[in-house]
């Protein structure tokens, strides 16, 4: 029987597609609201932009641990058992977070906040780890076109969590962070009951070492050095030890190794390929907006506004867009789609970077429209040329992007924000050595 239908006939799916939905809603309560108080914790715990982008991370690589690992065994747990630990973890880490702004030791509270990020990353990658097969399995006719409908969840969150944090203003942080348990409460009692189907891969026979093979060594090859990069950052400043290196690194290669020897396959070379876009594809659209606040900031107070309503602009775009994916990719190929995409949004950054007033406007409206098709549409093209993949490839592509966020994106952005400052505090100091000369010698 037909996965849908076999929903349907249980009066599942409607409450599956909306229980995902706001699941992803969830998702985004968390990172906006991280997303929009990293400064406010730098300037409370003494952290550089470099710390900061350390804390940034620890909210998004767990993301790709608890994504990956879900794929491997989501098929034999089931689906309602992944939701259920995303449910607790997102639970958990709203108690974490209100607890952290009532403790009165700095320390203690940083720490709170900092292990219940990495609690909450591992709920949000689980609740990917779900809905994609889930909804690709439900929906197996329209791929692409209701992935997309569905990823306009990660927007709607943005958008609604953004505005009631920007109209909060001043309102103690504690408030901010604990709104995640709202849709969190939600999407649990929806799904709770719910049946929920096996999936595309099991239904079409598909063996595990099948769905291993599409992956291949090739893509193994590209976490196990993600991994020990993501080891080696992890553990600072322990890692200076050669030995805790080197041990790092065999971590990374046995992972490699065991998957080689298991799968004997390099696997599909348009796999491979599209992990390789996949990476900084996730950098332009999550890391980006993970420091978007930070990057705006100056240009903002200047111009006297929120510096978290480029984000909210930029995703109320993509809410709308996601929407009509469906009539676009039947005019557009989804790959004639992803290199429009990538266009508009490298246009978007370089024009953001310099910009201001109205033109700030049209600079965001590109990037918005750039990022809104990345992430789901790369989701449709995985889950659509490389079936039998299952709920791993279609997963660890998303669950590689995080990891490259988390281990490279956020804290190179980080130190390039360290770079600019360092290098502006140079030409300030330049210009006030040199203005007495100037002056002496009646240049100005």
């Amino acid at each position: 029987m037909n996965q849908a239908n076999d929903s349907s006939s249980n009066g599942g799916s409607n409450a599956l597609f909306i229980g995902c939905f706001i699941a992803l809603i969830a998702t985004a309560f968390g990172f906006i609201t991280r997303l929009f108080l990293i400064n406010e914790w730098a300037d409370q715990f003494g952290l550089d932009p470099a710390q900061a982008g350390r804390l940034a991370g620890i909210g998004i690589w767990p993301f790709a641990v608890s994504i990956i690992f879900f794929s491997l065994v989501i098929d034999r747990i089931g689906y309602k058992t992944a939701m259920f630990f995303a449910f607790f973890s997102h639970l958990t880490w709203g108690v974490m977070a209100v607890a952290a702004f009532f403790t009165p030791n700095n320390e203690v509270a940083y720490e709170l906040l900092y292990w219940g990020s990495l609690i909450l990353a591992l709920g949000n990658g689980t609740v990917e780890a779900f809905i994609n097969p889930l909804i690709a399995t439900v929906y197996s006719k329209e791929k692409t076109k209701w992935l997309n409908i569905l990823h306009a969840g990660w927007p709607g969150g943005l958008v609604l969590a953004g505005l009631i944090v920007i109209t909060m203003g001043d309102a103690p942080w504690y408030l901010k962070v604990g709104m995640i348990v709202v849709p969190t409460l939600i999407y649990g009692i929806m799904l709770a009951p719910v049946k929920f189907p096996i999936s595309e891969r099991v239904a079409s026979g598909v063996t595990y070492r099948e769905m291993l093979q599409e992956f291949g060594i090739l893509s193994a090859l590209v976490v196990g050095v993600l991994v020990t990069l993501q080891l080696f950052d992890f553990f600072q400043p322990g890692v200076e030890d050669a030995g805790l290196k080197w041990t790092f690194v065999g971590i990374g290669a046995a992972l490699v190794i065991a998957f080689g020897l298991y799968t004997r396959a390099l696997g599909r070379p348009l796999m491979f390929v599209l992990v390789l876009i996949m990476m900084p594809l996730a950098v332009t659209e999550i890391g980006t907006d993970g420091w978007i606040t930070a990057i705006m900031e100056n240009i903002a107070k200047e111009a006297n506004f929120h510096p978290g309503w480029v984000i909210v602009y930029t995703s109320a775009i993509m809410l709308g867009l996601r929407f009509y994916a469906g009539p676009i990719v039947r005019i557009i190929s989804p790959l004639g789609l992803l290199a429009i995409s990538a266009v508009l949004a490298i246009a978007g950054l370089y024009t953001l970077s310099f910009t201001a007033g109205l033109s700030l406007l049209v600079a965001a409206t590109l990037y918005g429209i750039g990022k809104t098709f990345f992430w789901p549409t790369m989701l449709g093209v995985v889950s659509e040329q490389c079936p039998r993949g299952g709920a791993l490839s279609l997963n660890a592509i998303s669950g590689i992007a995080m990891l490259f966020c988390g281990t490279l994106g956020f804290p190179f952005i980080g130190k390039l924000q360290v770079d600019k400052e360092n290098e502006a505090i140079i030409a300030d100091t330049e210009i006030a050595a040199a203005v007495p000369a100037l002056v002496k010698d009646g240049e100005i």
